[in-house]
């Protein structure tokens, strides 16, 4: 009997265990909840580097007490602070993910960024348990909150800006270029070529800006970007770069963002004599790229050809 009524008791004592489990993790969540319904009226008041902060230190307090903790009110109070500084963070730093990137590039941008959240909870669970093993959970718990306040050192050096959309904002479609050559969207490479007329006073300034685009140039698909000047004629820059196909190019074109269209035009305000920059768009032709004969099938038309100067394309 007394077998009995032990092996009855443990079975309560383990539900007893598992309800309370069941408490903590929900009042996790309840504080995630919460603090995911805050973001909005914190960011009224509080900047972003502000928010980071004020949940940073809140998830550090709460982990310390429930290092210490032996009373499951207190418990289930702190791990609810921690779901919402947890959640504050993770929000406040997706804004800052989504908001300043183009929209055709959003998408990869959000998953780089919940991949990153997904390996660093896979290593840190592996890494605080085995710190937890060696030594013991307690100690592994204040080390961890003695971590996350120190984290926020890191804004003292380097701090979050405001997320913004300005830069980011789709520019209007520009209409495809003519051509006098039958290309096909496999056609490539193709080259850009821009002509510059700069005074010999704003050199260095236009080099300045030139060096802005070039990396808005290689973001939105090319490569083998160049600036190069004119030995004989000093005001003459020439900016080149290449694509792949031509519907590489094509798709390069309605990439860039209103911010990027306006340091395309202060590049071109450099621009002297009152004629527009010149634009070149090549296709360039690899020994072994044309075809012998007009009539020559092109497998990018699939099955059918498309006859053009020169060969095709």
């Amino acid at each position: 009997m007394h077998a009995d009524m032990g092996s009855r008791f443990d079975a309560y004592s383990h539900h007893a265990e598992a309800g309370i489990f069941g408490i903590l993790l929900g009042s996790y969540g309840l504080g995630a909840v919460t603090g995911a319904f805050s973001v909005s009226r914190l960011k009224q008041k509080l900047s972003s580097e502000a928010i980071l902060r004020l949940a940073t230190i809140a998830l550090s307090v709460a982990t310390c007490t429930i290092a210490f903790s032996r009373n499951d009110i207190l418990t289930c109070l702190a791990l609810a602070t921690a779901g919402g500084g947890w959640m504050l963070v993770i929000t406040t730093l997706n804004i800052a993910v989504q908001l300043p990137v183009p929209r055709w590039v959003t998408g990869r941008a959000l998953a780089t960024f919940q991949a990153s959240v997904a390996g660093g909870i896979a290593i840190g669970s592996w890494g605080w348990g085995a710190v937890a093993d060696i030594l013991d959970v307690q100690t592994a718990l204040l080390i961890s909150a003695g971590g996350i306040v120190a984290s926020v050192l890191f804004g003292l050096r380097w701090k979050m800006h405001e997320a913004r959309s300005d830069g980011a904002r789709e520019s209007p479609d520009l209409p495809d270029p003519d051509v006098k050559l039958a290309v096909t969207h496999r056609s490539g490479p193709v080259v850009v070529e821009l002509e510059y007329r700069v005074a010999l006073d704003d050199a260095r300034s236009f080099y300045r800006i030139m060096q802005e685009v070039q990396l808005s140039r290689q973001r939105n698909g090319a490569y083998a970007w160049s600036i190069a000047r004119d030995l004989a004629d000093p005001e003459l820059w020439v900016e080149r770069f290449h694509f792949p196909t031509w519907i590489d190019f094509l798709r390069m074109r309605n990439r860039p963002t209103a911010g990027e269209r306006q340091l395309e035009d202060r590049a071109g305000a450099f621009q002297i004599g009152g004629e527009p920059v010149r634009i070149r768009r090549m296709l360039e032709r690899p020994f072994g790229s044309v075809r012998w004969q007009a009539e020559a099938r092109d497998r990018g038309l699939q099955g059918t050809f498309m006859p053009g100067p020169g060969g095709g394309a």
